[in-house]
């Protein structure tokens, strides 16, 4: 097993239900923001977001994407896609979370990652729930839409989480690298729900290093990312890393430009679950979609009450 677990120094400090409830709202709604945040600066390097933003700190919309304000991407969509398919289908299972993802292509969305279309093709073309495993598919799209998985595998065992997230992650990616990455984001926002601190969550991507050493983020400093989750995590684990609060982590990373709206959901729900909701800037979550907001406030309490910590 590619992470550290840390269930047992956490176990015995546990979370009252209300905040750990805040804490899931926070994890779902700090996605959200960070893709909406990140959405106007994608596929721009830091210098030209200097040049046009100073440093871009609003919710704007716009960007290449020509995005209203408060627009979410793909990242939050396929998020509420798939907890949905969770929900409906009473846990995580290939069949239903296959063709949720193929009814949300089929309506269109703003956009769509290339790894994420060919899978989606590749499921409705065989009927086949899991691509063929590939060293070329280690891109960031089955980790930006992982966060329910969190969620409803709360308190579950490593191994329980770890085919859970399998289960998600292969309908379009399939690659251990990828697998290694997506779970450990995976379990530093479970130990955020759990009250780990900041420390705690760096000892899990160390861990990540030390057995996959591609994703070692203590060289430079990672601008203009792609869409490889390795150049994703490098980045998101220095902002968190780096600063010790919601909005100065989310700021720094999406400032670094490149596959920003991605960079920024994911460190959003990592951050999110960390600080909780109520250190998400108002001005922010007051410019969010307002429907999207109420789904994933939504959506983090049902697939919460569905875990095995609080179905205990």
């Amino acid at each position: 097993m590619l992470v550290l677990d840390l269930t047992t120094e956490l176990t015995g400090a546990a979370v009252p239900a209300d905040r750990l409830q805040a804490r899931a709202a926070g994890a779902y709604l700090g996605l959200a923001v960070g893709d909406a945040l990140g959405a106007t600066v994608e596929f721009l390097i830091p210098r030209e977001i200097l040049e046009q933003y100073g440093v871009h700190r609003e919710l704007l919309g716009g960007g290449w994407l020509k995005l209203r304000k408060g627009q979410v991407t793909d990242d939050t969509e396929m998020s509420l896609a798939l907890g949905q398919a969770i929900l409906s289908a009473g846990g995580v299972a290939a069949g239903p979370i296959a063709a949720a993802f193929s009814d949300w292509m089929r309506r269109k969305p703003v956009d769509i990652g290339n790894t994420v279309r060919r899978g989606i093709a590749h499921y409705r073309q065989t009927g086949e729930t899991q691509v063929p495993e590939s060293d070329y598919d280690a891109g960031n799209g089955a980790c930006m839409r992982a966060l329910p998985i969190a969620l409803v595998t709360l308190g579950a065992d490593l191994e329980e989480v770890a085919a859970a997230n399998r289960i998600q992650s292969h309908t379009t990616h399939h690659t251990a690298l990828g697998d290694a990455g997506t779970l450990t984001v995976l379990r530093m926002v479970q130990a955020a729900l759990q009250g780990a601190r900041r420390d705690h969550l760096k000892d899990l991507a160390d861990a990540l290093v030390a057995q996959a050493p591609a994703y070692r983020y203590d060289r430079r400093r990672m601008e203009n990312p792609g869409g490889f989750l390795v150049e994703t995590l490098r980045a998101v684990f220095q902002s968190l890393f780096a600063t010790d609060c919601f909005e100065g982590a989310l700021i720094d990373v999406v400032n670094r430009g490149g596959d920003a709206d991605t960079t920024g959901a994911i460190l959003g729900m990592i951050a999110g679950a960390l600080y909780g909701v109520e250190q998400i800037p108002r001005r922010w979550l007051a410019t969010l979609d307002p429907k999207v907001a109420a789904a994933c406030r939504t959506q983090a309490g049902a697939l919460l009450a569905m875990s095995p910590q609080c179905r205990g």
